[in-house]
């Protein structure tokens, strides 16, 4: 165990490491809201236009659009009073998945594709004949123009569409819908999933002024001080900014903290060289982090005797959710031995408890990475509003966060140590991504009308 163990140390993180770490974020923050660092700092920082919150006058039905991973989600959301007066939201969602070749085709393929899924669900719900407005969560790096208009800058998380890149993704989408021809929306907000659940959690919560999601990917969003935000007009009061930190390290800030792992998956990825932190955070590549590890022990002869399997040897075949059922696994070890199996393997006891040592060192190193982007935020939110302590609420969702068995644990208790003078609390957000937007939608919504548009 003892060469195990070897192997595995290269995961583990002091406290002075992750210090560190977040000294790096913060300064590529600051560079991010600057006006000429901005184009070259890896933390781009992008305004999203979303200033007001919502203060419980907005009333009626929204569509909610969410697009962020392979999935795709249609919402109706009601916004209101029930009969006790209290204000609630209510959601009706359904799931689409969305084909391989609208991911990776042409922009006009995967608009169309949606602007189908919309019209199935209005026509299961009878509503075609109605114009709602339209909220889209929309999880990719965008350059606001404005609350209904975004510049995607590039795609990540496998998708690969032509044409989009450099275009206003809700031009995008009415353009998909006006070729459709057999409804009408009106776009009033697009926003990112960390932006939506931020938005989600102040509902509950007023103190909430961070948003953020570790799923498939990782990113947060907070709200920043105006005067601080150079890309936008004006000095009053705050501005949610979305941080993209995902590619934090992009220009070589995380080189002293890649491993031989992390630079195969990089490489191997349909983006290499980009969005590296994600790289090491995000459930879309632990998965295959620990394939590489598991690899990397089988040729040291420490593990399987020295055996692999044809498809242990295949990438992406250990996929990320067996890093959480595996870390669950009950003392008997039988949900890992049955996935090792699976995989063709013929496992011992000590090997299932090497393959967990394994998961446990890749997914502890994730949410130690992932805390120190969160305190980055934090510890600077508490400096630009000069508060002796800070007490701040955060909303996150995603798959890692909601379904890993450790994960939430640790990361609470590494933000901690490193925000000493901020008292956080943290709120898992539920249909985080559609209401959110959905709520968004119901303030740019009033604003409009108030405005007169």
């Amino acid at each position: 165990m003892d060469l195990v163990d070897q192997i595995l140390s290269e995961f583990h993180l002091q406290e002075d490491d992750l210090k560190k770490l977040m000294r790096r974020i913060q300064k590529e923050m600051e560079r991010g809201l600057r006006l000429e660092t901005h184009e070259e700092a890896s933390v781009k920082m992008l305004p999203t236009y979303v200033r007001s919150t919502p203060d419980g006058s907005e009333v009626g039905d929204f569509l909610a659009l969410d697009l962020g991973g392979t999935n795709f989600r249609v919402m109706l959301v009601k916004v209101g009073e029930d009969l006790e007066g209290q204000w609630k939201v209510e959601t009706k969602n359904q799931m689409y998945s969305i084909p391989e070749d609208a991911m990776t085709g042409t922009a006009k393929m995967l608009f169309d594709y949606i602007a189908e899924c919309i019209s199935d669900y209005l026509d299961k719900h009878n509503m075609k004949h109605k114009k709602l407005p339209l909220g889209f969560t929309f999880s990719f790096p965008v350059r606001h123009e404005d609350i209904d208009k975004g510049i995607l800058l590039n795609w990540t998380k496998g998708f690969t569409a032509s044409g989009a890149e450099g275009n206003n993704v809700v031009g995008l989408l009415r353009d998909a819908i006006k070729r459709r021809g057999d409804f009408e929306m009106d776009v009033v907000a697009m926003v990112n999933d960390t932006v939506a659940t931020m938005i989600s959690c102040y509902y509950e919560d007023h103190m909430c002024e961070v948003g953020m999601i570790v799923g498939t990917g990782c990113n947060a969003c907070y709200m920043e001080e105006m005067e601080n935000v150079e890309l936008v007009e004006g000095e009053e009061g705050r501005m949610c900014v979305n941080t993209e930190w995902g590619a934090f390290g992009d220009t070589g800030e995380l080189e002293d903290f890649r491993l031989e792992y992390d630079r195969v998956v990089d490489e191997t990825s349909l983006n290499p060289g980009q969005q590296l932190y994600e790289k090491i955070i995000g459930g879309k590549y632990m998965g295959e982090l620990v394939r590489l590890v598991l690899m990397k022990l089988v040729n040291e002869s420490l593990l399987f005797d020295g055996e692999s399997s044809d498809m242990l040897k295949t990438r992406g075949t250990f996929e990320s959710r067996y890093v959480s059922m595996i870390e669950g696994d009950s003392e008997d070890r039988k949900q890992t031995y049955n996935i090792l199996t699976s995989l063709g393997l013929l496992p011992t006891t000590t090997d299932c408890e090497i393959v967990r040592m394994a998961c446990e060192s890749v997914s502890t190193r994730a949410a130690q990475m992932c805390s120190s982007g969160l305190a980055a935020v934090i510890n600077r939110m508490r400096e630009c509003r000069r508060e002796d302590v800070l007490r701040i609420s955060v909303g996150v969702d995603g798959s890692v966060y909601k379904l890993h068995p450790s994960f939430k644990e640790k990361f609470h208790a590494h933000v901690r140590m490193l925000t000493p003078h901020c008292l956080i609390t943290f709120i898992q957000s539920e249909e985080g991504s559609g209401r959110g937007a959905a709520l968004i939608s119901a303030v740019a919504h009033k604003m409009a009308c108030l405005i007169g548009h």
